[in-house]
């Protein structure tokens, strides 16, 4: 007699149905659950950096060889809001984005890469200054299938990026706090 194909699915606990679903823990659901689409702010008592329209595409643009068979590396852009700035990040390991993910330059330790962060403000320009990581963390919510559901997610950044910042012939780096929980659309 053979056996039925579908017969040991009977089987599968409810945890293990949401993990082939790709949904997050109990309670949890996918989409940013009402996050704004913008913004994420980069501020100090002289200017304030603002972004949005985020989204998302995974690339395996920066690929964590230590991350399990299925998990490829995302990538999100988003634009400075009444400005020609980019943020651009890429998250090596988007199943980890629930649990919060560290800012940095590397891909070392899963950290949430800063690529590009870039904006212009009083007259000035100002670019990420590689010669100083970004401090802080990024947290998703609502993320299902690593972040490549069509629902999108939610971010939320806080924390720290130093920036250089060129006006005219004068060029300095400032510290930025970090701030802000929006939607992120995904491309995919």
């Amino acid at each position: 007699m053979r056996s039925s194909p579908t017969l040991p699915l009977r089987f599968l606990s409810s945890t293990s149905l949401a993990l082939l679903a790709g949904c997050p823990g109990d309670g949890d659901s996918c989409g940013p659950e009402g996050a704004p689409a913008m913004p994420i702010t980069a501020s100090n008592a002289e200017v304030t950096l603002t972004y949005g329209n985020l989204s998302s595409l995974s690339g395996n643009d920066c690929p964590d060889p230590a991350a399990p068979s299925g998990v490829i590396s995302l990538s999100i852009e988003g634009t400075q809001v009444g400005g020609s700035g980019l943020l651009t990040l890429c998250i090596p390991r988007p199943d980890l984005l629930p649990d919060g993910r560290t800012l940095g330059t590397t891909a070392s330790m899963g950290q949430l890469r800063v690529i590009d962060f870039s904006g212009m403000a009083n007259n000035c320009t100002f670019a990420l200054d590689g010669t100083m990581p970004p401090t802080g963390t990024g947290t998703g919510t609502g993320v299902c299938k690593n972040g490549t559901d069509k629902a999108g997610f939610a971010l939320e950044l806080t924390g720290t990026v130093n920036l250089r910042r060129t006006c005219g012939a004068t060029v300095d780096t400032v510290a930025l706090t970090l701030a802000g929980k929006v939607a992120v659309t995904s491309r995919d």
